[in-house]
This record gives C-alpha cells, sequence and structure tokens, in this order.
C-alpha cells in the first residue's frame, strides 16, 4: 500500500473503501488513510450528533455529511439496477428524512441489578445501549425513554424485552413483548404509566399476541387525509416526510390512470393517497390492516375498496390486472417474485414499483424489463437516515 490512499466510496455495510478495495470503518469519501491505519478527516467527515454513535447499532453513517449520504443512498439503488443491467431514463434526486423524524421504532430493555438499561442493541450484539438520547426519533418517542426505562427497572421481568412504540394521531401507542403482569400491582402500575405519559395505547405481548391494556379512544393514523385505524403494531413507512415523496411521486407517475391496484397495500398508505380521481384496489393478506382499510375506505367515500388476499400464494392473475390502468407494489423486503411474473405476463403498461430493498427490487425489475418494460423514473429514498438501509420508488412503462 502507498503511503496515503484516498477513501473514494461507501461500502453496502458503511465502510469506507481505498482504490485498493481495502474496507475501513468509520472513514468516510474524501478521508485520508494513512500506511498505520490512520485516518485523516477529509471536508465529508463531520462529528456524530449521538455520543452512542459507534457503540448503538441503530446508525452507521452519523460521521457522514448530507453529501455523502445522499450519495450512498444512490448508489445503492442505482448499482442494484445496473447489476441486472437496468438503466434508468431519469433519476430524480435523493430523499433524505431529516432528524428527529422517525415515528415508529424497536427497542429492547432489560432489568438489572442498579436499575435497568433500554435502547437499539450494540452492532453485532445482543448486549443493549443503555440510550440517553437518540436523534433519529420523533420527539414523542424519545421522551418516553427514561420513563419506560423506570417502568422495566419497577416491573420488568427477568429476561429481556421489547418495546415497539409507534406515533399515532392520538399520542404515542407502546407495545411491551414478552412482558408477564403478574397480579393487581404490576397491572395497576403499567395503566399509571400510560396514564401519567398520555400514552394513546398500552397493549402488553406476554406471549398471546398484543393485549390492550390502555387506549382511551380508537387509535388512529391520518392517510392522505383519511383516519385509519391503526392496529397494534401495524406497519407504518418509518417518517411521514418518506411517505409524503413516494405518494407524490407515485401519484404523478400514475398521471391519468383511473383504475388502480395497489398491492401489499398495508393500512392503505398509498390507496388512501391516489383516491383522488381513481377508483382503487387496495389488497393485504394481514387480516387486522385489511379490515382498518376496509373500514376507512366506506368512511372515506367508497374510491377505496379493500381485497385480502395472499399476494405470495394467490398472486392476481393476468386476466384480474388487465381490468387495471396500473399497478402500485409495495412489497415486504422479499419482494414480489410471484406477483411480479404475473404482471409480466398481463397487458399492464404502467408499473410503480415501491421497495425497502434494492435487491430483491432489482431482480424483480429485471422480470419486468425481459416482458418489456422499461425503467423510466428513479428515486432512492434515506428514510432511515444514517443507516444502511435504504428504499426507493420507481416507474416502469411499456
Amino acid at each position: 500500500m502507498s503511503i496515503s490512499e484516498p477513501i473514494i466510496r461507501l461500502a453496502a455495510k458503511g465502510d469506507g473503501v481505498t482504490p485498493s478495495g481495502r474496507h475501513v470503518a468509520g472513514a468516510v469519501p474524501g478521508d485520508k488513510l494513512d500506511a498505520d491505519g490512520v485516518i485523516t478527516p477529509g471536508a465529508h467527515h463531520i462529528a456524530p450528533l449521538c455520543r452512542h454513535f459507534a457503540t448503538c447499532g441503530g446508525c452507521q453513517l452519523q460521521h457522514a455529511d448530507d453529501a455523502v449520504l445522499a450519495e450512498f443512498v444512490h448508489e445503492r439503488v442505482v448499482n442494484a439496477a445496473k447489476g441486472q443491467g437496468l438503466e434508468p431514463d431519469e433519476v430524480l434526486p435523493v430523499h433524505l428524512s431529516p432528524p428527529h423524524t422517525r415515528r415508529r421504532a424497536g427497542l429492547h430493555g432489560l432489568r438489572t441489578a442498579k436499575g435497568a438499561v433500554l435502547g437499539y442493541r450494540e452492532g453485532g450484539s445482543h448486549r443493549i445501549v443503555d440510550l440517553s438520547e437518540c436523534p433519529v426519533l420523533h420527539p414523542a418517542l424519545a421522551a418516553l425513554i427514561a420513563p419506560l426505562r423506570a417502568f422495566v427497572a419497577a416491573h420488568g421481568p427477568k429476561g429481556m424485552v421489547g418495546i415497539d412504540l409507534t406515533l399515532a394521531d392520538q399520542g404515542v401507542e407502546a407495545n411491551l413483548l414478552h412482558f408477564p403482569l403478574d397480579g393487581l400491582g404490576p397491572t395497576e402500575a403499567a395503566l399509571d404509566f400510560a396514564r401519567e405519559q398520555g400514552l394513546a395505547r398500552l397493549t402488553i405481548d406476554q406471549g398471546y399476541g398484543p393485549e390492550t391494556l390502555w387506549e382511551p379512544e380508537p387509535v388512529t393514523v391520518t392517510l392522505s387525509g383519511v383516519a385509519v385505524g391503526l392496529p397494534p403494531g401495524a406497519f407504518l413507512q418509518a417518517t411521514a416526510d418518506a411517505e409524503a415523496r413516494m405518494l407524490a411521486d407515485s401519484s404523478a407517475w400514475l398521471g391519468d390512470a383511473r383504475i388502480v391496484a395497489d398491492l401489499f397495500a398495508g393500512l392503505g398508505t398509498f390507496a388512501f393517497g391516489l383516491r383522488e380521481g381513481r377508483k382503487v384496489l387496495a389488497v393485504e393478506a394481514e387480516q387486522a390492516a385489511h379490515l382498518a382499510c376496509k373500514a376507512a375506505g366506506a368512511r372515506a367515500g367508497g374510491q377505496v375498496l379493500a381485497l385480502h388476499r395472499d399476494l405470495f400464494r394467490s398472486p392476481l392473475q393476468p386476466a384480474e390486472l388487465n381490468r387495471f390502468d396500473a399497478v402500485l407494489l409495495d412489497p415486504p423486503r422479499a419482494g414480489a417474485r410471484a406477483q411480479v411474473a404475473e404482471i409480466a405476463a398481463s397487458t399492464l403498461a404502467r408499473v410503480v414499483y415501491v421497495s425497502c430493498n434494492p435487491s430483491s427490487w432489482a431482480r424483480d425489475a429485471a422480470v419486468l424489463t425481459e416482458a418489456g418494460f422499461r425503467l423510466t423514473k428513479l428515486r432512492a429514498v434515506g428514510q432511515f437516515r444514517w443507516s444502511t438501509h435504504v428504499e426507493l420508488v420507481s416507474l416502469f412503462e411499456r
């Protein structure tokens, strides 16, 4: 190796990479690496905002400025496309979610001899980082870290517990996992905690699924002006700003399509945003989410109709798909191999594909292009700020 090597890019897991291919943790493009492995920071290397950075497994890139973050997100998506031989006609600017906007989080807690620890796990470890701050979380979620730690210290079981937080219209929903409440005292303490913290809902999963302990009024989340019932633990896009960006792109790209299928629709995040001037069929396998979407669709004027169907086992067939002007799909990380094969065999001419996994998206995109589609628009989305988790929204036309 030469006396000094520049860092020229970030690898998929956030390591800096030199021209010779050496991977260096904690380095970003513009840094220099000397023969002893010492990093000299460059113009894009910044001081991390959080004292837990480099220990906590939640963030990998707080030492990178926004220019490097945007380039990392862009390259992850574009390189996944290139790996399948795909060249988008237009790559739109990257969207990065700002700090303090994450509206859902999965934390862990553990009672100890001195109290309790509560936070995310360390990278590559089951050890919990005891959080004193978290600059990615919405302030309403961050404000619960200390009270939850005290509650786990007083009433937690011996083993590790899970704590899922979601910001709803009425406040924060908290779901405690592997958290048995033995007797009247702990149950009353949990009710007091929910009341004192102003929780929208408190559910306890003692091994048989979430049981609602506290919910003063029905909990909802507003999606494009429609209040949709929020089942315990239901999926939401991690930040409202990224949701709005992807929804705006999807609506614009669907253009004059009047009859649209929203596949893997969840609560109707995209379906309700696309309903103006359109009829939308929202297809979802998870029963609670389907029922919430169905009820909200009926209240919202009938433009959104809900269908309960497992698209992995029973994808919409070409004869069904051909009834639509366009399709939007937002599958889980595994992608939508079976459904995409049916789309490829249909006469559909326009598909919007939202993805949280560039690898599975690129695999599915290759199937679409082989069937005559062209990747005409692509936007990378850094919804999970400072992490290596990357999302995207794309348009295919034929």
